[in-house]
């Protein structure tokens, strides 16, 4: 009687264990997203990668700029709450798109991401999601620009939403000071010398007048080096300029088309046009790495590296989360 019994509990408890072990298996199923990976594409669609690098390469000859452009697009898109290309959706009659807020003011190109996205298309429909065109066209782009080479994963994909309503509460702007600077990279994991790195792309590209007069008009800042003001009030010669009119200053004019430390010896000789360039190399948590990545390149693209990986990985949609668009600047229909 009393073995009857034991046998009887112990299979009670065995029971238990595998009903229990059963409920945190399809709990993991619901609450693990996949994790981003290398080569995400590459039973699915393996051409994906080499398509867009070959696209990116394509519109770089045609329009240098381009490359400008997808590295605008990596941070604007994936700093606002997830790597989710929903800077690229259109306005809605509901919903104005990020891309057309004061804080996209220059941006441009997003026609090309188009292009690309039909080229992945006639090889792999539905597949390739916009989000991780848009990380891997910065990847290819900041290569053709001189950059390092960046490997990153992929399998994101696509919001359904634009987030212009909580843009402000996420982008960094210009204007901040450096302990708000830091403050918002440090929130989605970018460190300090990760900071001063990705501002470095202020290496390549140009700012238009509009974002740089306030240190020329009505009094010229006197942080800047004179020998730098006088071009740029050539260039910016309105204290109010038509932000309809292409009035800007190339960001560095001894290799403006290439990503290189020469940004660095820019600013610690006061020539950064905007005053975050000038806070950057100024300000005693940030001045020893910009004084560090002056010197060498190498330090520079480590750093870069680094940082722009976890700028593609911050907080993506994976699994089932999100979709796929068809086209990439807008969201696709619910039957």
């Amino acid at each position: 009687m009393s073995c009857s019994s034991n046998i009887s509990k112990a299979l009670f408890f065995l029971g238990i264990i595998y009903l229990s072990s059963s409920v945190l298996s399809v709990f993991a199923e619901q609450n693990d997203d996949p994790a981003l990976v290398m080569n995400y594409y590459q039973d699915s669609c393996p051409q994906a990668e080499e398509i867009i690098k070959e696209q990116v390469q394509l519109l770089y000859k045609r329009h240098k700029n381009t490359a400008f452009s997808w590295l605008r697009n990596i941070f604007h898109d994936c700093f606002v709450e997830s790597c989710d290309a929903s800077l690229l959706l259109d306005s809605t009659r509901r919903v104005l798109s990020e891309k057309e807020t004061d804080r996209s003011f220059g941006m441009r190109n997003f026609r090309y991401i188009e292009t690309i996205k039909e080229a992945l298309e006639r090889e792999c429909p539905g597949v390739v999601s916009c989000a991780d065109i848009l990380v891997l066209s910065a990847r290819d782009g900041i290569s053709l620009v001189g950059g390092p080479n960046i490997p990153l994963k992929t399998g994101r994909r696509d919001g359904r939403r634009s987030r212009a309503d909580i843009l402000e509460q996420h982008l960094p702007d210009h204007n901040e000071s450096m302990s708000v600077v830091l403050q918002r990279f440090a929130s989605i994991g970018i460190d300090t010398p990760g900071v001063v790195a990705l501002l470095g792309s202020h290496s390549v590209g140009r700012t238009h007048c509009v974002k740089l007069v306030h240190r020329l008009y009505p009094e010229v800042d006197p942080a800047l080096n004179p020998s730098h003001v006088e071009h740029m009030l050539y260039k910016c010669p309105d204290a109010i300029p038509d932000p309809k009119a292409v009035q800007y200053v190339r960001n560095d004019r001894g290799t403006p088309m290439k990503l290189d430390n020469n940004y660095y010896r820019n600013i610690l000789d006061n020539k950064g046009l905007l005053i975050v360039d000038h806070q950057l190399a100024t300000d005693k948590r940030t001045k020893p790495f910009v004084k560090k990545m002056a010197k060498s390149q190498d330090y520079f693209f480590s750093e870069f590296s680094k940082a722009i990986t976890v700028l593609s990985e911050n907080n993506p949609l994976t699994g089932t989360k999100g979709e796929i668009r068809k086209q990439c600047n807008l969201a696709n229909k619910l039957h």
